[in-house]
């Protein structure tokens, strides 16, 4: 027999029972890494779901405080979740104006609520603070829902220009004999912000039910 034939037979005889002996551990290693990824897969699942989310469409942070601040205030927290998208994005920061924090709080806003809450020892540096401004700017609107008989978009609407301009339009709506619609508000910024609000408390709705369920 030539030494290739040789060759040739010999690998093509089979494996010895040594050899399947040190195969099997490394076939096992091979499914338990597969295992061990699907199992990764399936636990880091919610949490790739949740960065799609914010990144397409919507940002979420501090549920747990929007639906306490919800429970307490009697609000949707999907609305509470939209003034926040609207306001901030979720980033906390000051703008020109001295608004501060998350919902944007001016500190002339802030002493309000402060005194009209019976707050004590309230200071204004601390309205920025995520537990602080997400439960003053809940009492705002909540206090806003009450003074317009609960129509959400005339309580955004003064969330965003103040109670002294919607008194107004509504003042103007009730010499001319006629019901306030939310295609008059006069200011192009305060309408697109309502139409903002409420577009984004739909999509908080449907996209974040589990995380700011009631």
């Amino acid at each position: 027999m030539s030494t290739r034939r040789a060759q040739t037979v010999a690998r093509s005889r089979p494996k010895s029972r040594r050899q399947r002996a040190r195969a099997r551990p490394r076939k096992l290693a091979g499914l338990a890494a597969i295992a061990a990824l699907a199992v990764g897969l399936v636990a880091t699942a919610p949490m790739l779901d949740r960065a799609v989310k914010e990144t397409v469409t919507l940002p979420l942070r501090h549920e747990d405080i929007i639906r306490q601040q919800a429970r307490d205030k009697r609000l949707d927290p999907s609305l509470i979740a939209a003034v926040i998208y609207a306001e901030s994005k979720f980033r906390d920061q000051t703008s020109p104006a001295g608004a501060k924090g998350l919902m944007q709080i001016t500190p002339q806003t802030a002493q309000d609520i402060a005194r009209r809450s019976g707050a004590t020892n309230f200071r204004v540096e601390d309205s920025s603070a995520p537990q602080v401004n997400i439960a003053y700017g809940s009492y705002h609107l909540r206090y806003l829902l009450d003074r317009y008989g609960d129509n959400e978009v005339l309580a955004i609407a003064a969330y965003n220009a103040g109670e002294g301009n919607v008194d107004r339009w509504l003042v103007r709506a009730r010499v001319a004999d006629r019901a306030f619609r939310s295609s008059e508000i006069p200011f192009a910024e305060t309408r697109t912000y309502v139409k903002r609000v409420m577009g984004a408390r739909r999509q908080y709705r449907e996209e974040y039910r589990n995380e700011l369920r009631p």
